[in-house]
């Protein structure tokens, strides 16, 4: 662990837009929308929504005290499927955030690992939502393609008092096989969109911002039908 415990909000990087996609993401979640990302990998979705969420938890002002990551594990949708304890199995599936945490704060070593042991962060699987109440605080339902209609209704409807809710996904990307299980998502986005203060957008390959080689080869995929 690093010498240093804490981590400010001053050590957070500054979040420049780099698309205008991303730039009406900010726009619509300082207008305190909750948001659905939805489109191609590359368009920086998941760095956006973590770097907004710890943005409030570590701004003193706010009412938020952490961060909680959830996504689905694929494609067992069961982590008892994989060697090791609950903790190690975990890990693996949050190296992703690992990774972005160390882009965001660049001075500060090991700024996840701080951030859980600060309790400013917290990764959980589809599987191990039930009988919790998430009270102040941003979830981030992350590669949501992959999770099925009961996984999305059972995360939802964990939130309690002062929460606020981002959800990002490709839905041309889902590991699931079954159609109906597919379907789940974008029923699940239906509903989100009768709700008041949920916002979705849809990010194409036009807003890919990872690199040239993404953008171009996911602009022929989609122009060859793939």
């Amino acid at each position: 662990m690093a010498t240093s415990l804490k981590i400010r909000y001053d050590d957070l990087t500054t979040l420049d837009a780099l698309s205008d996609k991303q730039t009406e993401a900010i726009q619509k979640w300082k207008s305190n929308d909750n948001l659905i990302l939805s489109g191609s990998a590359g368009t920086g979705k998941t760095y956006l929504a973590l770097h907004l969420a710890l943005s409030e938890v570590l701004d003193k002002s706010t009412r938020y005290d952490k961060v909680i990551i959830v996504r689905s594990i694929v494609s067992t949708r069961d982590i008892g499927f994989l060697p090791g304890t609950e903790e190690e199995k975990k890990e693996v599936y949050a190296l992703p955030y690992k990774s972005l945490c160390t882009e965001m704060f660049k001075d500060i070593h090991d700024a996840w690992n701080i951030l859980l042991h600060i309790g400013k962060i917290e990764f959980l699987s589809t599987s191990f939502v039930r009988g919790q109440t998430f009270n102040n605080a941003i979830l981030v339902i992350d590669e949501s393609q992959n999770c099925n209609f009961h996984e999305l209704d059972s995360v939802i409807t964990r939130i309690g008092k002062n929460c606020r809710f981002i959800m990002c996904g490709d839905y041309y990307q889902s590991d699931l096989h079954k159609k109906t299980e597919r379907q789940g998502v974008r029923n699940f986005i239906d509903i989100l969109e009768t709700l008041k203060g949920f916002r979705i957008i849809e990010f194409t390959w036009a807003d890919i911002v990872r690199s040239d080689i993404v953008r171009d080869y996911i602009c022929s995929k989609e122009h060859l039908g793939y």
